[in-house]
Formats: structure tokens, sequence, C-alpha cells
């Protein structure tokens, strides 16, 4: 995925208030958005690179959204508003090799009044349009690392935590369901779920897994000049 907007570079001072960034751009500070809801832990080094790109809607508040925080060990993507469409691109391009015979999709799929989940394919769209060999897939981004392991979550997920019991539901009745993690870093070997942050979420990821859920943690290839990629390669899952 390549940037549309104009890319920026900058120093990151800080982050509060969740969603928003202090960035230090030629001497002057400038907001930006942090489209993400968890802590990013391990990714934030206060007067170290980031990248943020500009758009100049005048109806956005904040022009600025921040994309990249350089770590001791590499770039981080951090805007999770990027990461189903980094997974669809890669199911686009073909570079999932279980996807190739799954041509038709459908985003934001609801699975009930309650529950949707971000990805749905099928061998046809007749298949998908009578609800028949469906694929669901959630996805979430993973930019938390520690010793070159990507771990998942990084703060209590009760919403990912009913994504899993989602998912296994659907296992049970007979589709086929997977839970994707898009590492958007690249100083990880392996990935694992992070039970000392979430017992519950690893317990379940385990049970998903056991049931016959699919988990696949997708590397990522950041070029802080242009945008990210999901590669098509995939990190070993510990669980």
């Amino acid at each position: 995925m390549q940037f549309t907007e104009t890319v920026r570079e900058g120093e990151f001072l800080k982050r509060y208030k969740r969603f928003f960034a202090d960035v230090r751009v030629n001497g002057q500070v400038v907001c930006a958005l942090v489209s993400n809801t968890g802590s990013l832990k391990t990714c934030l080094f206060e007067n170290a690179p980031c990248v943020y790109t500009e758009n100049n809607n005048p109806e956005r508040k904040l022009k600025a959204t921040l994309q990249f925080l350089r770590t001791p060990t590499g770039w981080v993507g951090v805007n999770t508003a990027l990461t189903n469409s980094l997974v669809y691109e890669a199911w686009e391009h073909g570079l999932i090799p279980a996807w190739t015979g799954l041509k038709a999709f459908k985003r934001e799929y609801k699975i009930s009044k309650e529950s949707r989940l971000d990805l749905v394919l099928a061998p046809t769209q007749e298949d998908l349009d009578a609800g028949k060999k469906l694929t669901f897939i959630e996805i979430k981004n993973v930019s938390y690392a520690v010793d070159g392991v990507a771990q998942f979550p990084d703060s209590v997920t009760t919403r990912g935590q009913k994504h899993l019991r989602d998912l296994m539901d659907l296992k049970a009745k007979g589709f086929s369901s997977e839970i994707v993690f898009v590492v958007q870093r690249q100083d990880c070997t392996s990935f694992t779920p992070a039970e000392h942050i979430d017992p519950e979420y690893a317990k379940l990821l385990k049970e998903a897994v056991q049931k016959g859920v699919i988990a696949r943690a997708l590397i990522c290839e950041i070029d802080p000049t242009t945008g990210v990629r999901v590669t098509g390669a995939e990190l070993p899952i510990q669980l």
C-alpha cells in the first residue's frame, strides 16, 4: 500500500489522550492523529524519528496522521486504519496461497446484530450470495514485540476475545475461519499471544486453533518514504 497523501518526517515527542501525538518538524510542533487504540508498548521513544502523512481536506481538524515510529530495532507501523486494507490488498494480488481459490469477497461482514468480522471470502460470488463455502477472517494489527517475538494484544481486549469466540462458533457450524495478525514491524522472527497482558485472549487463541481456526501472522515490509505492504510470508506462531 503506497501512500497517496504527502509523507512527512519528524521527531516523535509524546502521545497523549490515546489518539494524539506531538511531532517536532523543523522546530515546530505538529499534532498528529494516532489511529490506534492499543498501548503502543515498545513503540514510543521520545525524540525518535517518525513518519506521518498530511491530508489537506478542509473538513479534517487534524491534517497529520502518524504512520511509523522508529524504535531501536527498526520501523513500526502504528496506523491500524490501514490493517484491513493491507490484508485485502494481499488477497487481491494473490499473496496468500491458501486464498487463491477464493475469488469473491465482502468486507465488514455482519454475522449477527452484535458482531461483524473484517472480511469474508468465497470461491464465487454465487457462493457468497448464498452464504456457502465461506471463509471468515478477523484481522488484527501487531505493533508490540519483545526480544524479536511479535505479540498481541498490547492491552486487554474484550472485543478481541469476542471475535475469537465468534470464529470458533463459525467453525463449529462448518465454515472456515481465520484470525490474521498483521505484524507491522520487521524485527520479529515469531509470533505469540501476549499471555502476560491478556491471559484470557491467549487461552482463547489456543482453544480456537485447537478447534480448527487458522491463525496467520503476516510479515510486512515497511518503506517509510512510500508506505507498507504485506509480503505474503508468515511468522511461525508459538502457542
